[in-house]
């Protein structure tokens, strides 16, 4: 047996406990590679960032991998979940088989502070916890190198109750962001409004930042302490391949801004105002539809008084006083109030529309307006007044029936009246009868063949009334294509001579002022963008005066007959 070792140059044989190890590893070598021992392992790409910045979280394990993933949901206690992404891998190295699989993660953190990654689970293994030092914006070790960040700035450090504050937020980037997503501003206790939105460049430390900047114009409803909250803003950042159906070459960021704190005064004391105004700027501006020169009795004409204050909403101004002078008749219209925004905020406007119509001629004088205000740039109280107007009414006043009273009429005596009426009754009646026996023999002679020809000229007050009743009902609906209508059919009933199929053509062939006016009023109300109000009192006022007219048409029928001799 020593001969057989040594003729083979085996200088120390194999015992029984040799043998059994290499049995063993030899037996290991050939198990599969799912027998192998799992692991799971978590890591970030870095441990300290700033709130405004983001993170990226691998999670692998390795071994048999038959779907489902760790639990996430206790990331979300401390970070925001802007992305996730998994792949699965399978390899051979010198021979050997490893399989694994891989989540990544981009993670915003909540808050500032110690953070941590949470140990997680999968599988029966679990990965160590991490932790994450989170500081302020821009105070991290590479804040000077963001390439992406956000700013917000306040027009001014005070602002009294309901005055305009405007707040702006800056996007500053050094490389291609796209798909920016964020929610619009909210105020806790201020009305926010949106005003403008730019895009530019500026120099930071001599490097070209791409500027995205929002306004918003803030009114605070109380005085106290107001906090204008931090801003969110989530974008990508790289190239967009529309090939690639994941866009690994882009990256998800979550930028946020500081959250602000502003403190809100109240009203001063020593405001003396009936209404708080608080504004940058504040006129009254005074018009009218016609030249104010030319007032007459029973025409109307209309005031429209606008006030106009920037760095209030139209819904902050007051309503003006009501005119009552003796002798004007006043007919308002709804007030109309519209906002107008820009870089510099909101500026409010309202327009008061009255109908005026003197009955009485004479000079007449409409009251100064005055309204106070407080000035937020000199920080001031201020009035604004628009002078009082003095005019001249023209014409006749309009006359009504005088009565006598019963205690002023005349006592006759007994029978001297009796006798006097019967005489006058037996004049009248016989100069009655001969007038009437004349005009009937006139008739017959004179009118009887026209009437044989017109035979339905009876049914023209009948349809006269009904015309009339038609446009007063459509009136009093205040539809303006209805009184279009039933206007169109009025006129081309009250002058029969008149051809036109429409309410601008009647209108050119009849020549009133007053028709030229309701006209441009109605189209107004019907074809306008953005469509005006109708002003129903003016448009009642002129249509009494259209129905008031006596006799034909104005000289513009004869030049429209002219035409007719060329068709």
């Amino acid at each position: 047996m020593d001969s057989f070792f040594r003729k083979h140059k085996i200088t120390r044989p194999l015992n029984l406990t040799g043998l059994h190890c290499l049995l063993f590893f030899l037996a290991l070598f050939c198990l599969p590679a799912s027998s192998w021992g799992s692991d799971l392992n978590a890591s970030v790409d870095r441990n300290k960032i700033g709130i405004d910045e983001t993170l990226n979280l691998r999670v692998r394990y390795s071994g048999d991998e038959n779907g489902g993933q760790p639990d996430f949901e206790l990331l979300e206690q401390d970070f925001d979940i802007l992305s996730r992404q998994q792949s699965n891998q399978y390899r051979v190295i010198n021979g050997r088989a490893e399989s694994f699989v891989e989540w990544t993660l981009t993670l915003a953190p909540k808050r500032e502070g110690e953070l941590f990654i949470p140990s997680l689970h999968y599988k029966g293994q679990v990965s160590d916890a991490i932790p994450i030092k989170v500081s302020e914006a821009g105070s991290a070790p590479d804040g000077a190198d963001r390439k992406a960040f956000l700013e917000i700035e306040l027009d001014k450090d005070k602002v009294y109750v309901q005055e305009q504050l405007l707040v702006k937020v800056r996007l500053y980037t050094t490389i291609g962001l796209h798909d920016i997503a964020t929610e619009p501003l909210q105020v806790a206790g201020a009305h926010v409004e949106k005003v403008d939105e730019q895009r530019y460049e500026r120099k930071l430390g001599g490097v070209s930042h791409a500027v995205y900047e929002l306004t918003y114009a803030v009114f605070p409803d109380s005085s106290g302490q107001l906090s204008i909250p931090a801003m969110t803003y989530v974008a990508v950042a790289g190239r967009r391949d529309p090939f690639s159906l994941f866009n690994r070459n882009s990256q998800r960021l979550r930028l946020r801004s500081q959250a602000k704190t502003i403190e809100v005064l109240p009203k001063p004391d020593s405001y003396s105002g009936a209404h708080w105004l608080p504004a940058a700027s504040l006129g009254i501006v005074q018009s009218w539809s016609q030249n104010p020169d030319t007032f007459t009795v029973g025409e109307p004409i209309t005031r429209i008084l606008t006030i106009r204050a920037e760095g209030l909403r139209a819904a902050q101004l007051p309503p003006l006083p009501k005119l009552d002078i003796e002798g004007l008749k006043t007919y308002p219209d709804q007030p109309q109030q519209e906002d107008q925004i820009g870089p510099n905020g909101v500026t409010g406007s309202r327009i008061e529309t009255t109908a005026i119509v003197a009955t009485q001629p004479g000079n007449y004088q409409l009251p100064a307006v005055t309204l106070t205000w407080w000035d937020t740039k000199s920080q001031k109280q201020r009035a604004t007044q628009l002078p009082a107007f003095r005019f001249e009414v023209s014409g006749t006043a309009a006359t009504t029936p005088q009565t006598q009273e019963p205690g002023n009429l005349p006592t006759l005596a007994p029978g001297t009246t009796t006798l006097e009426e019967q005489d006058h009754f037996w004049r009248n009646l016989a100069i009655a009868a001969l007038a009437s026996h004349l005009l009937w023999i006139f008739y017959l002679y004179r009118y009887r063949p026209q009437r044989l020809e017109q035979p339905t000229a009876s049914a023209e007050p009948a349809r006269k009334m009904h015309h009339e009743a038609k446009l007063k009902k459509a009136l009093e609906s205040e539809d303006p294509r209805h009184i279009q209508q039933a206007l169109l059919d009025w006129l081309l009933q009250r002058w029969p001579q008149v051809e036109g199929n429409n309410l601008s053509e009647v209108s050119h062939q009849l020549g009133f002022e007053e028709l030229h006016e309701i006209q441009s009023l109605l189209s107004a109300a019907i074809y306008q963008e953005p469509v005006k109000p109708l002003n129903i009192v003016k448009i009642k006022v002129l249509v009494d005066r259209l129905m008031s007219r006596k006799g034909g048409m104005d000289k513009a029928s004869e030049v429209e007959e002219l035409p007719k001799l060329f068709t």
